[in-house]
């Protein structure tokens, strides 16, 4: 059995049922069944996709990501996540470091391929919705399909996840997760959101996140829910999609609660089919929470990350909601606690790092064998999360990961933006942080100590940096100053940083 049995089991229940909404289009559970097997063989008969084979994916939300992702469990092949907010340069490290096979990629985003026949000249471009030059579509490829659509030896233990996370280092890592970790992690959102096969969830954030795809999206076609997807987040058409869809679960970001709440349609937006919002990826002020509680919203709060699925540790649907700086209980299927610099478990009360074991978290990180180490000990997940927990278990965090931005829902590590200033020639030293920001949560700022004798104005490093990386990693502000703060052994010290910027 595989993670896309689910999905035939639950055609086989209620093949009529709509399973995906998608730009006027509905898919029913028994015909996204069958457009999964269809995908599979295609991909097995016409590109060799085998077992533990990568296939990567650069595109909007779309009803076929998820095709592709219940074909790859049934090859027991890995899906590829690609974030379209990166940098051409940035994807193809990725493509390349997954050693993908194949990439499905939306017209939209299609400016990889042209760079894709001299960088890695081996990777088979699926068009999933346009042709490319000498290339097949989406639909192409599963009308070309013939054969079973099945690899042997592929079950729910097979890797099916590949997602890469900013790394600290200056370059991403790939958190592998199995199939049975999405299981689990299903499980959890069933019982977090106490998901019923009757819910409707409204998905408007990217599924190249874990949480897009994996709080609310695939939880509920585990279950045989319905699922609208939007291709991206836009406060006009989520609200006009809850008040004319009906969906009963949705998932935002802080960015986005905070997007919705100052929508001048929001205060007339019916919102009576919703049960609850739930909210994740940073520390959720709590005059957002208090805005949808005015509307008589339950706001469910959900931690996590790439590396545990990303569901853990969660307030539940019908249970305690009054503690609301708080993150929740560890889930149903894991365990979590506060441990000291030697991986013992501290008081209640006192500060810590957060720590999860469970069959959701992550398998390793491809091909890093010593991050792996660093990360798994002893079967604890290492989240580097500053955290406590109060005498009746709940959980509350305190700090992001070290010198970590969440800007808009999205993770940017200094050390990324500070390698690609490095490169500039002007530039002998850069550190980035975090700057506090009303609409943003926080937006990276950069220090800049130039060569002597040269200088450079904010501009063009802003210039710079962004035909490197993604728009929302380029530094909002740029500081020139003469020396950064270091420790004895010549590290920089972002907090001092912090400090002097009032953050």
């Amino acid at each position: 059995m595989d993670l896309s049995d689910l999905i035939d089991r639950n055609a086989a229940f209620t093949p009529d049922k709509p399973a995906i909404h998608f730009e006027g289009r509905t898919l029913s559970h028994a015909m996204l069944a069958d457009r999964i097997a269809q995908t599979a063989r295609g991909l097995k008969s016409e590109l060799g996709v085998g077992r533990g084979d990568r296939v990567a994916i650069l595109a909007a939300n779309h009803a076929d990501y998820l095709v592709l992702l219940y074909a790859c469990a049934r090859l027991g092949a890995m899906l590829v996540t690609l974030n379209w907010r990166l940098a051409v340069p940035e994807q193809l490290y990725i493509l390349s470091d997954s050693g993908a096979k194949v990439l499905v990629v939306d017209r939209e985003y299609s400016a990889v391929v042209a760079q894709l026949a001299t960088a890695l000249p081996d990777i088979k471009v699926v068009g999933l919705d346009f042709t490319p030059d000498r290339a097949v579509s989406f639909d192409g490829l599963l009308a070309a399909g013939t054969g079973d659509g099945r690899n042997p030896h592929t079950d729910t233990s097979n890797p099916l996840l590949l997602v890469y996370t900013s790394g600290t280092t200056g370059r991403p890592k790939g958190a592998v997760l199995r199939q049975d970790a999405l299981i689990w992690n299903a499980a959890m959102s069933h019982h977090l959101h106490d998901m019923r096969s009757d819910d409707h969830i409204l998905t408007v954030l990217p599924m190249f996140h874990v949480g897009g795809l994996n709080i609310q999206t695939t939880p509920a076609l585990q279950l045989g829910a319905t699922v609208t997807v939007h291709q991206r987040f836009a406060p006009d058409t989520m609200l006009k999609s809850i008040a004319e869809d009906r969906p009963t679960l949705v998932l935002m970001v802080p960015a986005v609660m905070q997007a919705v709440l100052t929508h001048p349609q929001w205060d007339n937006t019916d919102t009576s089919s919703l049960r609850a919002i739930s909210t994740g990826s940073a520390i959720v002020p709590v005059p957002l929470i208090e805005g949808f509680e005015r509307r008589g919203l339950p706001v469910l709060q959900v931690y996590g990350s790439t590396e545990t699925g990303p569901v853990s540790i969660y307030t539940r649907l019908g249970g305690d909601l009054s503690r609301k700086t708080s993150t929740g209980l560890p889930g149903l299927y894991c365990e979590a606690k506060i441990v000291d610099d030697d991986s013992r478990e501290v008081p209640h009360g006192t500060a810590g790092e957060v720590v999860i074991r469970g069959p959701n978290v992550l398998y390793e990180y491809w091909g890093n064998a010593e991050a792996t180490a660093e990360a798994l000990r002893d079967g604890w997940y290492h989240t580097g999360d500053i955290g406590t927990r109060d005498t009746d278990g709940y959980f509350y965090i305190h700090d992001r990961k070290k010198n970590m931005i969440i800007s808009g829902g999205e993770n940017i590590y200094p050390a990324e933006v500070e390698r690609v200033l490095h490169d500039h020639p002007c530039v002998a030293e850069a550190a980035v942080i975090g700057k506090a920001d009303p609409k943003w949560q926080e937006v990276p700022v950069a220090y800049i100590v130039c060569h002597k004798d040269k200088s450079i104005g904010a501009e063009e490093l802003r210039v710079f940096v962004g035909e490197h990386l993604a728009r929302f990693k380029i530094p909002r502000e740029f500081v020139f100053v003469d020396s950064l703060p270091r420790t004895a052994l010549g590290k920089v010290q972002h907090f001092m940083l912090r400090e002097q910027s009032g953050d």
